[in-house]
């Protein structure tokens, strides 16, 4: 991933099986960290808003367990902060 917008737009494009596929043997915690460094980067430079940041949140959830939701939800406030 270049940066978040360049990852949150190809998102747009894809389905969530597309989606899931990409990250298909990744951890989880690495795809959390991914997603973290780069919206932060996106929000310190700002070229990343936080109605960006809950689009994709909302494009997100669907395809997470109930323990991801709440670990996304609590990254996207997080950064909303900043």
């Amino acid at each position: 991933m270049k940066d978040f917008k360049s990852f949150r737009k190809p998102t747009e494009e894809m389905s969530a099986e597309e989606l899931i596929d990409a990250y298909k043997g990744k951890k989880e915690s690495d795809i959390f960290a991914e997603i973290y460094r780069k919206a932060l980067e996106g929000k310190k430079n700002g070229t990343l808003t936080n109605e960006q940041i809950d689009a994709f949140t909302a494009r997100i959830l669907p395809m997470l367990d109930a323990k991801q939701r709440k670990k996304l939800k609590a990254v996207a406030e997080k950064l909303k902060q900043i």
